[in-house]
């Protein structure tokens, strides 16, 4: 989606900084041409050298740099790019962007400039909660500019909090969002994820090893290709993506509550490890530790959200899909895991402990369909997640 693209990446400066040398990497997979420019503040964080290995280009830092103004001009350089990013989007750039300050290179581009521009903000969560920051972050979103992140969770400082800067896969999402239309535009995609906790007591709970990770990167690729999604997550180890509707839930049962609300859907993909079972009259209390006693807990069937869905008479999406976490007989289980729920599609994983899937970062699936089996090589989450969707939009196009 992005090749021959043009991306103006401005380097603001905060410990964050680090993190755009791997999005310009990111971004140079996907055949983009990445002009950088870092601030005086940014060159603290991070090398002009590094930057530009990286980037293969120019390093721009200088506003009053004679040579620079000569071979391109700090005006034509702000509008011959496709987007501009600001990655980190530090406070005081936030706050140059909202009142239009220009007293050095990266705030006089963006107040010469007609080109978009999205922004990946980066600071102290008492920063970013800030009323200077909440007024500058609402005057940039009415100014169109569009923000990814920032995303919660500990800092360099030692607080914890959201102002962490999203993360490179999640820009270049957002990136490929803004910069047009993808083969999932104008579509709506149901993503579930995580695992569910089934309460035993106010403590304690019946749940599984997932981290909700495959499912985060699945509504990640979703938004990239242009879809509308709804993300339906349990209780999950890793963040949600950004630029999707985030509906969290507990439950299996407020699970299911959450999927027929957001119903309709063009594609739903069920990536969720639902519980199968809850406890029947969860205590209201903690359950009390007696020697010599074991407590005796009654299960009973938690709704099973895949058959319920798939098996709609109205309203069911054009496409469902499943998955299977399997530790033996996988593709058997799973091929009859498909016919007993009624899916069209059912991706097939060994989560045996020695394969590490399970709560890891790769993954390796073989998809079942009516029509034939696809074993795909084992990869990271992401590229299997970029690979179903392309599959599902492959799909959706040959039967609309």
């Amino acid at each position: 989606m992005l090749t021959g693209r043009h991306i103006l990446l401005i380097v603001g400066g905060g410990i964050a900084a680090y993190k755009s040398l791997d999005l310009i990497r990111r971004l140079r997979e996907r055949g983009v041409t990445v002009t950088p420019v870092l601030t005086r503040a940014g060159a603290e964080f991070v090398t002009p050298l590094s930057v530009s290995s990286l980037a293969g280009r120019k390093v721009y830092t200088d506003l009053w740099d004679l040579t620079d103004e000569a071979e391109m001009g700090h005006i034509q350089l702000s509008r011959v790019a496709d987007l501009i990013v600001v990655a980190p989007a530090t406070a005081d750039l936030m706050s140059k962007m909202a009142m239009g300050r220009a007293d050095d290179l990266a705030a006089t581009l963006l107040l010469a400039t007609d080109t978009p521009v999205l922004i990946a903000p980066a600071m102290n969560v008492r920063m970013w909660e800030h009323a200077a920051t909440r007024r500058n972050l609402a005057t940039l979103t009415a100014d169109g500019i569009g923000v990814v992140g920032p995303n919660e969770g500990g800092m360099a400082c030692g607080e914890y909090g959201p102002g962490r800067m999203a993360e490179p896969l999640e820009i270049v999402a957002a990136i490929e969002a803004r910069l047009g239309s993808g083969p999932l535009t104008g579509r709506h995609v149901l993503v579930t994820s995580g695992p569910t906790h089934e309460p035993i007591d106010p403590v304690r709970y019946i749940a599984n090893r997932s981290s909700g990770a495959q499912g985060a990167a699945i509504a990640s690729a979703a938004r990239a290709a242009g879809a509308r999604v709804s993300f339906v997550t349990g209780p999950a180890t890793v963040p949600p993506p950004t630029g999707v509707d985030v509906i969290r839930v507990e439950t299996a049962a407020e699970m299911l509550r959450a999927v027929e609300a957001a119903l309709p859907a063009d594609a739903a993909v069920f990536a969720a490890a639902v519980a199968d079972w809850h406890v029947e009259g969860a205590g209201d209390t903690k359950m009390k530790k007696r020697p010599g006693e074991v407590p005796q807990i009654r299960l009973a069937e938690n709704p099973d959200i895949l058959r319920r869905i798939a098996g709609l008479d109205a309203g069911r999406p054009p496409l469902v899909v499943g998955f299977a976490a399997e530790t033996e007989n996988v593709e058997e289980n799973a091929a009859a895991k498909r016919l007993r729920k009624g899916c069209d599609w059912i991706l097939a994983n060994d989560v045996s402990a020695d394969t590490g899937i399970m709560g890891g970062s790769e993954n390796a699936v073989t998809l079942i369909a009516q029509d034939g089996v696809e074993r795909w090589p084992r990869a990271g989450k992401d590229a299997v997640a970029r690979r179903l969707v392309d599959r599902i939009a492959a799909h959706l196009a040959t039967t609309a």
